[in-house]
């Protein structure tokens, strides 16, 4: 009998998140090897934005080094990722039965906010691992209702992992790093707000956050950062169990937190 998955929002930081993982990336890890291994990994990243949610059909899909400007050895990492075209067609065929448009791409590969994280949770890669755009321009609702398209999948032994941070200004991290890296205090109460809601499961809140949390809009100049908090909230499925598995602050800005969402049978 297959074990149902849950869905995670799993934090990337900053591209040097993959050498000095910390105690996000021990929490990544453990968390992985409390699950029951996967059918698949549907990898959901802040950094793959495309007009309708288009799937990885890649079979070996590349390591894509999307930064500049960081040390040599980042750029030396390989993150040997296998697909599923079998299981890239059942994503597709789940996101139409929700209604929702669908393209595929043969040739995706894996960005930094997919392979970092996957490279903490399952380092020897032996999960076939399907890449899922996000689409910017649809906002909190658009993706929320991505992540509920995925839900049934979960009870298929997928593994939804959405890649993003709870907090993401890259301005407030220049600011921060002249001025003796002082954390704004909007960073602690932005991820506060969000872990609140989430354990209320009051979704409109969430949805709504630009305008009700504190500091929303300076925790996001621009939404495609957290989005990927809604596509793993929707593949919870309704009532799903939320917890928060790691919370911390990185580069003084970047809120760390993780969380799982356990939905039920038919959920």
């Amino acid at each position: 009998m297959t074990q149902i998955q849950p869905a995670l929002f799993v934090p990337h930081g900053a591209p040097t998140f993959a050498l000095r993982p910390g105690a996000a990336g021990a929490a990544l890890s453990a968390m992985a090897g409390s699950l029951a291994l996967p059918r698949a990994i549907v990898i959901v990243s802040a950094h793959w934005d495309t007009a309708v949610p288009t799937v990885g059909f890649a079979e070996r899909p590349e390591t894509i080094h999307d930064f500049w400007g960081f040390p040599d050895e980042l750029y030396e990492i390989r993150y040997p990722a296998t697909g599923c075209p079998e299981a890239s067609a059942e994503v597709v065929a789940a996101i139409e039965t929700a209604g929702l448009p669908v393209a595929s791409d043969a040739g995706q590969g894996l960005d930094h906010g997919a392979w970092v994280p996957l490279r903490l949770m399952f380092p020897d890669a032996e999960v076939p691992v399907i890449p899922l755009s996000i689409q910017s321009r649809g906002g909190p609702e658009q993706a929320y209702r991505l992540g509920r398209a995925l839900a049934p999948l979960t009870e298929k032994g997928f593994l939804v992992i959405a890649s993003g941070n709870i907090t993401h200004s890259l301005r407030d991290y220049q600011m921060a790093a002249r001025n003796g890296g002082r954390t704004p205090a909007y960073v602690r109460e932005f991820s506060e707000w969000i872990a609140g809601r989430l354990a209320e499961n009051d979704v409109p809140a969430l949805l709504d956050y630009r305008r009700q949390a504190p500091g929303g809009v300076q925790a996001h100049p621009s939404d495609e950062h957290l989005l990927p908090l809604y596509v793993a909230l929707g593949a919870g499925g309704e009532k799903a169990e939320v917890r928060r598995f790691h919370a911390g602050i990185d580069d003084y800005v970047i809120a760390m937190d993780a969380f799982s969402f356990l939905g039920k049978k038919g959920g």
